[in-house]
C-alpha cells in the first residue's frame, strides 16, 4: 500500500543568522487538525522554526509544504500582545482586515461582523471600545488571540502566548484555546517553555535540544482527547511531565 503524504511537511530545513546555524537539516511532518507543542531550552530554534512555518522569516534551505486547505489560512500569536495603544480593542482586532490585501476588499459591514465574532469567541464583546491601558494582561492576550482569529484561520501558530500571565489566568487561557481549537477545527503548533502547559494542551510533543534544532523526542501523548481540570492533578499527566523533565536534563 502506498504511504499517504503527510499533511504538513518540513524537509531538510535550515536557517542561519550570520555565522550561526539556528536550524540545520530539519525534517518533520504534522497531521492536519492536530495540536503539537514544541518544547526545549532557550536558543534551540523553537521560535525560529515557528516563524519559518508562518513565512515571517526567510529560510536558508529546505522546503515547507502546507496542504491546500491550510495555505493562505495561517495566523500567528506572539508572546507579547503588541496592541496599538491609540486603537480600541475592536480596532486592534480588525488590524489584519486592513493589512491583508484580500481581507481589505471585504465590505465595512463584513469587517465589523468579523471583529464582533472574534471578540465574542474570546468573551470580550463588551470591551470593544476599551483601550489597551484599560485591559488586564489576560484580556490583552485575548485581544491578541481575537486578532489572529478575525482572519478565520485554519492553522494557528502560537509562540509562548501565555508566558507572562499569572497562573489562574494562564489556566483560563489554556482552556479557552482548547475550546476554540475544537470549535474552529484548527491545526495548532504551540511553542512553550512550560512542560505542564505542553502536556495539558497537546496531542503530540516534540522536544528540541542543542545546535541546529535537533529533535531528541517526538511522541503522541496517551491522554484523553477531552482535557478537564481533574487532568491537571492526575498521576498520568504528572508521570509524563516527570519523564519529559528527565529528558530535558539528560
Amino acid at each position: 500500500m502506498t504511504e499517504l503524504a503527510p499533511d504538513i511537511r518540513i524537509q531538510d530545513l535550515s536557517k542561519s543568522f550570520k555565522d550561526r546555524e539556528i536550524i540545520k537539516d530539519f525534517s518533520l511532518s504534522v497531521k492536519e487538525g492536530s495540536f503539537v507543542s514544541l518544547i526545549g531550552p532557550s536558543g534551540c530554534g523553537k521560535s525560529t522554526l515557528l516563524r519559518l512555518i508562518a513565512g515571517l522569516e526567510e529560510k536558508s534551505a529546505g522546503e515547507i509544504t502546507l496542504p491546500s486547505s491550510l495555505k493562505n489560512s495561517v495566523s500567528f500569536v506572539f508572546q507579547d500582545a503588541n496592541l496599538l495603544p491609540w486603537r480600541t480593542t475592536a480596532e486592534n482586532v480588525g488590524l489584519p482586515l486592513e493589512l491583508n490585501p484580500e481581507l481589505a476588499k471585504l465590505s465595512h459591514e463584513e469587517k465589523n461582523k468579523r471583529v464582533l465574532e472574534a471578540l465574542t469567541k474570546v468573551q470580550l464583546e463588551n470591551f470593544a471600545n476599551h483601550f489597551p491601558q484599560e485591559l488586564s494582561g489576560g484580556m490583552k492576550m485575548r485581544v491578541s488571540l481575537a486578532r489572529a482569529l478575525v482572519a478565520k484561520p485554519k492553522f494557528l501558530l502560537l509562540d509562548e502566548p501565555f508566558a507572562a500571565l499569572d497562573e489562574n489566568t494562564r489556566f483560563e487561557m489554556q482552556n479557552q484555546l482548547l475550546s476554540l481549537r475544537k470549535k474552529e477545527k484548527l491545526t495548532v503548533i504551540f511553542v512553550t517553555h512550560s512542560l505542564f502547559e505542553a502536556v495539558y494542551l497537546s496531542e503530540r510533543i516534540i522536544m528540541l535540544k542543542g545546535a541546529g534544532a535537533k529533535i531528541v523526542f517526538d511522541g503522541n501523548l496517551d491522554l484523553p482527547s477531552e482535557r478537564t481540570e481533574s487532568l491537571r492533578t492526575s498521576e498520568k499527566l504528572n508521570t509524563i511531565i516527570r519523564d519529559l523533565s528527565q529528558r530535558l536534563k539528560s
